[in-house]
């Protein structure tokens, strides 16, 4: 049995935020210790035909953490020796935040699913910025999800975005803007086209690159393809889909689907899958898919589907630490059994 289901009952018998910060201190203890090095050899997968080239940048392999994971760049290291081959830390935002009052994250057991209204707590971004550039450094690309400060109103966000970015970039080897958190004030308002142009225009002029921008679920086909517009006018170099979810599945089962907050994990894997197709077919930038992603099969469908890459989080909170390792392996087997030579000679093969 994987040891990370015996452990997984009592994990689950604690509130999902006291579980995460657990499992958080954990990968902190190992943090450049002999246990890292141990991890390393024990989970990394190390394989030519999964290495791809996406916005200039190298990754060993396509599997990703999410942003949301290591909101404040604590543990990138063990993450990488965990077999990711990238890390996305924050959201972070210019001034530190404490986010929503607690509880604020609700596991859906039967329904690999959790809702969260977390409401971007973090250390902020000089905080983070000092911590990126003070290291150590894993040697798999790391990007900064940035993030509008809770007390910014929309028509400051572009500077607020920009103070975010000039704290990070040092220690970044790409950022994303975030435009698409549910659960934090004034984002919907961030999600036109106007305020896109303007987020994403003063980053590009401030030399932001790699820049990439990440959608949400809930745009109406038109906003995506408006947005799909402001990636192609301003020549960004990738798009991350998707970000969790307002609506609610009519397959869900736990009663927690009635909490507020984005819905992530199993319940919208067809769903994101659905976005990054679509996207595909109208853009040529390196889409990085979210959404559902817990094995194999899945992180394959969205590569097929289009993506350069794949992310996830809360596949890590059903399925433990062998994750990264489990879907690399499954994989390699995929691009075996359909004969392909590497990762990238699937990637939107069922446009």
């Amino acid at each position: 049995m994987n040891p990370y289901h015996l452990a997984k009952p009592f994990l689950f018998s604690l509130p999902p935020e006291t579980a995460h910060g657990t499992i958080h201190g954990l990968l902190r203890a190992v943090r450049g210790t002999p246990v890292e090095s141990l991890l390393e050899r024990q989970y990394r997968v190390e394989d030519p035909r999964l290495e791809t080239t996406a916005f200039g940048l190298e990754f060993p392999n396509p599997v990703g953490v999410a942003a949301g994971f290591d909101k404040n760049a604590e543990v990138p290291t063990v993450l990488a020796a965990l077999g990711f081959g990238h890390v996305e830390v924050g959201g972070v935002t210019a001034k530190a935040q404490s986010g929503n009052p607690r509880p604020r994250m609700f596991r859906l057991p039967e329904d690999e699913a959790i809702i969260n209204r977390m409401g971007l707590n973090n250390d902020g971004a000089d905080v983070v910025g000092r911590r990126l550039q003070a290291g150590p450094r894993p040697d798999i690309p790391v990007g900064v999800n940035l993030a509008l400060s809770e007390v910014t109103a929309a028509e400051d966000a572009p500077e607020d975005y920009l103070y975010t970015y000039e704290r990070v970039a040092d220690g970044s080897d790409y950022v994303v803007v975030n435009v698409s958190c549910p659960n934090s004030e004034g984002f919907r308002d961030l999600q036109n086209r106007d305020s896109l142009e303007a987020i994403l225009g003063t980053l590009t002029d401030a030399g932001a690159d790699p820049l990439l921008v990440k959608l949400s679920p809930d745009l109406p086909d038109p906003a995506i393809e408006d947005a799909l517009e402001v990636v192609d006018d301003l020549s960004l170099d990738g798009i991350i889909a998707s970000n969790t979810t307002t609506s609610r599945p009519d397959s869900l089962q736990n009663p927690n689907q009635a909490e507020r907050g984005g819905l992530s994990g199993k319940p919208i894997e067809g769903r994101a899958t659905d976005l990054i197709r679509f996207i595909a077919e109208r853009t040529d930038v390196p889409i990085v898919g979210v959404g559902g992603v817990s094995d194999a099969d899945g992180a394959y469908q969205k590569i097929r589907a289009g993506a350069s890459m794949v992310q996830l989080y809360t596949g890590l909170v059903y399925e433990g630490p062998s994750l990264a390792r489990d879907i690399n392996r499954g994989l390699l087997d995929h691009l075996e059994r359909d004969g392909f030579d590497s990762i990238d000679d699937a990637v939107g093969v069922d446009l």
